[in-house]
């Protein structure tokens, strides 16, 4: 089975990822609206979107959103299967989408290849969680700590987005698609996080994770203002109720 390529920096707005987004922008607006809040948070230059997920739908709300609405080009940390689908495998790579395996080997080279975008000043975005939450609220769960290492490595802030209202077009590992153009998907732009702190010799697994988990929170308090709730104290952790890290959990084997 032939690898995923890796891509290789584009320029901000690129030719071929603007033709992709003119095409894909009006179907997405024929399945929901997107509206975003709290564009005054933004910094300038690179920095790396982390957001909840709750649907496979959740990418291309996203991209509408940062493309059309924070005027940036998004670039994906995405499951690598994706990769594998013909014509969609090969157009990812050329949009300056980045694979990674979610098991059996190193992801080393893809969080390379996002430093190389977040160091040309451009926007990776991250779905910390790493696969659809297992929260049966729908609320973030625990995160991975990749967009943490990047923020450490480079220096460069964490935005952190919370979004809501897309489980109503979809649900989670639901195959019933009810598209609706006139429904709204709300995105909450939170303002940026730093851990220059972190960026020391000998910083310890504890402090990545301690940091990866206060994202995770601030993920939950933007989705909770979203919601209209108060999100839970403690984050939803699929190891400890005996779930699978990845895939369909509601499968039956």
């Amino acid at each position: 089975m032939a690898e995923a390529k890796l891509p290789k920096v584009i320029r901000e707005k690129s030719f071929v990822f603007t033709l992709v987004a003119s095409v894909l922008a009006p179907l997405i607006r024929l399945m929901f609206r997107i509206k975003t809040d709290g564009l005054e948070n933004l910094p300038k230059g690179g920095y790396i979107l982390v957001a909840n997920h709750v649907n496979y739908l959740d990418p291309l709300a996203f991209a509408y959103s940062v493309f059309i609405h924070m005027k940036r080009t998004p670039h994906y940390l995405a499951k690598e299967s994706l990769f594998r689908i013909p014509i969609l495998g090969a157009l990812l790579p050329k949009v300056g989408q980045i694979p990674v395996y979610r098991t059996g080997r190193s992801n080393d080279e893809p969080l390379r290849a996002a430093m190389e975008f977040l160091k040309a000043g451009q926007v990776v975005v991250v779905f910390p969680e790493g696969t659809l939450t297992r929260d049966p609220d729908l609320w973030p769960m625990r995160g991975k700590s990749g967009a943490i290492r990047l923020a450490i490595e480079l220096g460069l802030p964490i935005v952190p987005a919370g979004h809501w209202g897309i489980e109503k077009i979809l649900g989670t590992y639901s195959k019933k698609f009810r598209p609706n153009p006139f429904h709204t998907v709300n995105v909450k732009i939170g303002k940026p996080m730093r851990f220059d702190e972190l960026r020391k010799e000998g910083v310890t697994a504890l402090e990545v994770n301690t940091a990866t988990e206060q994202v995770m929170h601030q993920i939950s308090a933007l989705v909770g203002e979203l919601r209209g709730e108060t999100p839970p104290k403690e984050l939803w952790d699929p190891a400890k109720k005996g779930q699978t890290e990845i895939g369909n959990f509601r499968k039956k084997k």
